[in-house]
């Protein structure tokens, strides 16, 4: 079984679409306060940066790294040409996220190590060429010890776990690095003195079951010994598309909520429109300040692909969601999702300058938190912005990172701006480096961009 997964997918993509950035230190997230660290190069990563960290944490740590908004258009793109790559080697694909996923292909059937070895070096080339891109391959008996071989191998190398050496490779590593141990667990087994896979392995399984349950400590007993017979197979369809964002300053107000609410519901329903289904259950999530965290759903006859339908439905659950004092957070969830959707199905919900104040729900029930999907991009602006000063106003229009074109220069991307003015470097992935030029924020022939065209 073969484990690929990309190096530093997102920060690896803003590199390799400009090409300024290359070997330059690059954190892939928001600038607020609560943003946090979606990709960081392994350039970053050496000062200790990571992703799921606080981007402040992160700054501080590297504070001479590129930071850039998310482009996940752009990694969505690039996806597809890995996974279609994968799909020629393997007629069975199991994607995990959107950069790494499982395959057994058939030509590796009672395979050697030293034909895994050519197989795997093909597939990293194929990748390659396909996206320009760098992948790390792990080979094994089973999933688990192919994911551990990628990471082994990472970055951009090969490793090929051999029956024989299952236990010396297995054996040395920590506990966390098998699947279904996380803190809690971990702190158990530290508790007893297991440290290591191999310690696990060694444990005698009533102690272990005791500690763990019988299920989670049974299947760990068996990882940790090199057993693992779960197959290959294809993901189902997402049961949901949602959406969500962390404010920088807690929303006070509700017409802000409601322009939240709106928001979420727009980038939801975009994956939802392009997964060619219906939605029957829109949930609503909000994070009180305190970290309070409560929910409401509505669930239709039948589903809608309307946009303004779903988004006043969204709007009145989150009215009789919102807690006393300000809102930290808010996501928005699709779910109940159907094929061949009809093109509207709940009631149409009439929302004016008076939907601000608190109504009586009619329907409404308390729902356990909706997971977010690690597929769905956040909106393409979810943050607040401040009121900018009408001599800023302009340039406040522009972002770092932000993609533009212009009709004589081409493809670049926003460096900085402020006081009026805006620094563009133009280049794609095909142009090198390329040259920073700066002009009026209010330049007509200066427009916004589609990421791709940094790609091709």
């Amino acid at each position: 079984m073969l484990h690929l997964d990309m190096d530093a997918f997102f920060a690896s993509a803003e590199q390799l679409t400009r090409p300024t950035l290359r070997e330059r230190p690059v954190l892939v997230g928001g600038l607020g306060p609560r943003a946090v660290v979606a990709g960081a190069s392994y350039q970053a990563r050496v000062f200790g940066a990571r992703s799921a960290m606080p981007m402040g944490q992160a700054r501080r740590l590297c504070p001479h790294a590129v930071v850039l908004p998310a482009r996940f258009g752009l990694y969505r793109a690039l996806s597809e040409r890995v996974m279609s790559v994968l799909a020629d080697a393997a007629p069975v694909l199991e994607p995990v996220s959107v950069d790494e996923a499982f395959l057994e292909p058939p030509a590796l059937a009672g395979a050697s190590a030293a034909e895994v070895e050519r197989f795997g070096t093909d597939l990293r080339a194929a990748v390659h060429a396909a996206t320009g891109l760098a992948a790390s391959v792990g080979a094994g008996s089973g999933k688990q010890l192919a994911k551990i071989a990628s990471e082994l191998a990472k970055p951009d190398g090969l490793r090929v776990v051999a029956p024989d050496e299952e236990q010396a490779v297995l054996a040395p590593l920590p506990v966390r690095a098998l699947w279904g141990v996380g803190p809690v667990a971990e702190a158990g087994l530290h508790r007893l003195g297991v440290h290591t896979i191999g310690q696990l392995a060694a444990m005698d399984l009533r102690e272990l079951t005791g500690l763990l349950g019988t299920a989670i400590g049974m299947e760990l007993h068996r990882l940790a010994r090199g057993v693992d017979d779960r197959p290959v197979a294809p993901r189902g369809a997402a049961k949901q598309v949602s959406a969500e964002t962390t404010f920088d300053t807690d929303l006070t107000a509700m017409t802000a909520v409601h322009d939240a609410v709106a928001r979420m519901t727009q980038a939801a329903h975009r994956r939802l429109v392009e997964s060619g289904r219906a939605a029957r259950t829109v949930t609503v999530k909000v994070r009180s300040a305190d970290f309070t965290t409560s929910s409401r759903s509505e669930t239709a006859g039948s589903g809608s692909t309307d946009l303004p339908t779903l988004t006043a439905v969204a709007q009145r659950l989150a009215r009789a969601a919102v807690p006393e004092g300000g809102v930290r957070l808010i996501g928005v969830s699709l779910a109940g999702l159907i094929d061949d959707p009809p093109p509207a199905l709940f009631e149409a919900v009439r929302f004016d300058a008076d939907a601000a104040r608190p109504e009586p729900d009619p329907g409404p029930s308390p729902t356990g938190s909706a997971p977010v999907d690690p597929a769905v991009p956040a909106p393409d602006d979810p943050d607040p912005l401040p009121d900018p000063s009408p001599a800023d106003a302009l340039s406040q229009a522009w972002r770092p990172g932000d993609d533009v074109r212009h009709p004589e220069h081409g493809h670049g991307w926003v460096q900085g701006a402020g006081h009026g003015r805006v620094t563009v470097r133009f280049e794609t992935r095909s142009t090198g480096p390329g040259r920073a030029r700066t002009f009026a924020a209010a330049d007509p022939d200066l427009v916004r961009a589609d990421p791709l065209g940094s790609l091709d």
